[in-house]
């Protein structure tokens, strides 16, 4: 049995459902960071796989990816470092505690 472009996008999609439930689920910033990295990588996955099978000679779907793990990379460090100063004002990384636009 082959590895078909199926199996790629099956786990593309499970990783997804992963990072979206933890994404709305969780109440800590950098765990929710977290899940929306993996959500970027499931999209990777798929963008791969489908670069792969659908046209092999070209590796349009491989710069894709080269450019979202940048953007992503730069994404978390800016994540990071918002969360680091809502940390030093508040004390607290949770979500629901975090009430910047209340008077």
């Amino acid at each position: 049995m082959t590895i078909g472009l199926e199996h790629y996008l099956i786990l593309s999609a499970v990783l997804f459902c992963i990072g979206l439930y933890g994404a709305l689920v969780k109440h800590n910033a950098i765990v929710i960071l977290m899940c929306i990295e993996i959500m970027i990588n499931s999209a990777n996955i798929a963008a791969v796989a489908f670069a792969q099978f659908i046209t092999p000679v070209e590796i349009t779907g491989q710069v894709l990816v080269i450019f979202t793990v940048a953007v992503a990379a730069a994404e978390a460090a800016v994540g990071m470092a918002i969360i680091f100063a809502i940390y030093h004002n508040h004390k607290s990384i949770n979500v629901n505690k975090i009430d910047l636009m209340k008077w």
